[in-house]
């Protein structure tokens, strides 16, 4: 079976994260930040899903994949380019928004138990902890009840 990479993914692949260059976390966040851009925050989702998906598959670890990290990651990143669409330089984004940087931005929605679960692995899960802001759960509880800014999201 081969994995041909489609050629958009590899288009912004170059970008990102250049032959002998590592795909961590930044390079998923830079990914999501020109997808989004291009495609919006729906089909962004989408295609970050399947090519994320591909780049496991490639690298003979399917099993890192998860669906609802993909999605929480993307759904935040377009929150933040929607925010502010003047910004169109990832670098400028990044120093705009350093807490999307830290991997660990999702422990403040998730527990790890959700996150590690095989259900959060095959599909998006929504958050145990703290609903995003964005959503109607999230807007509720952020109207209902005051909470300490933490940045990020």
């Amino acid at each position: 079976m081969t994995h041909a990479m489609p050629a958009e993914l590899a288009e912004i692949l170059a970008e990102v994260a250049p032959p002998g260059a590592a795909f961590r976390h930044r390079q998923h966040i830079h990914l999501a930040f020109i997808t989004v851009r291009r495609h919006g925050r729906a089909r962004a989702a989408e295609l970050i899903s399947r090519w994320i998906r591909h780049i496991a598959a490639y690298e003979r670890a399917p099993q890192k994949y998860n669906a609802t990290v993909t999605r929480a990651w993307t759904q935040i990143v377009a929150h933040h380019v929607t925010a502010d669409p003047s910004v169109t330089d990832f670098e400028a984004f990044a120093e705009r928004n350093p807490a999307l940087l830290d991997k660990r931005l999702l422990t403040r929605h998730y527990t790890p138990a959700t996150l590690a679960s095989a259900r959060a692995r095959a599909e998006w899960v929504t958050p145990d902890i703290t609903a995003f802001p964005w959503t109607e759960t999230g807007r509720t509880r952020a109207a209902s009840k005051p909470r300490r800014a933490r940045g990020g999201c």
